[in-house]
This record gives structure tokens, sequence and C-alpha cells, in this order.
């Protein structure tokens, strides 16, 4: 697969990535008073957005045909 995700994009996905991981991270180590079912699915979220993000590389935009890695 060749690489689909660039600029804001990939910003995007690394800071929100990071916020959601370390929100779920927080939640699990109870920092943060919140569910079990949330603090998991936000950890999980945010490693798919930050592996996305870092890899440059998206099945979803594969499979969609999206191309954000010439955008600014």
């Amino acid at each position: 697969m060749q690489k689909n995700v660039g600029g804001i994009d990939r910003t995007g996905r690394l800071v929100v990535g990071a916020v959601a991981a370390l929100a779920g991270i927080a939640a699990l180590t109870g920092y943060w008073a919140v569910g079990i079912v949330t603090a998991l699915v936000a950890l999980v979220i945010g490693a798919i957005l930050l592996v996305t993000g870092t890899t440059q590389k998206c099945p979803i935009n594969n499979a969609t045909g999206i191309d954000t890695t010439n955008r600014p």
C-alpha cells in the first residue's frame, strides 16, 4: 500500500491520536473517572490514529480512493 495520508490529515491524526491514547491511559490508571469501555475505546482509537499518522498509510483512505499526501 502506498502512502495516502499527509498534510493536515497527518498532523490531525497524530495530535488527536496522542490525546485520545493519553486519555485512555489516564482512565485505565484511575486518573480520569470514566468507564472501562470508554477508556478502552479511546485507547484503541488513539492507537489507530497514531499508527496511520506515523506510517502515512490508511486502509480506509485506500479503499475509498482518498489521497491527502499532495495537499498542504
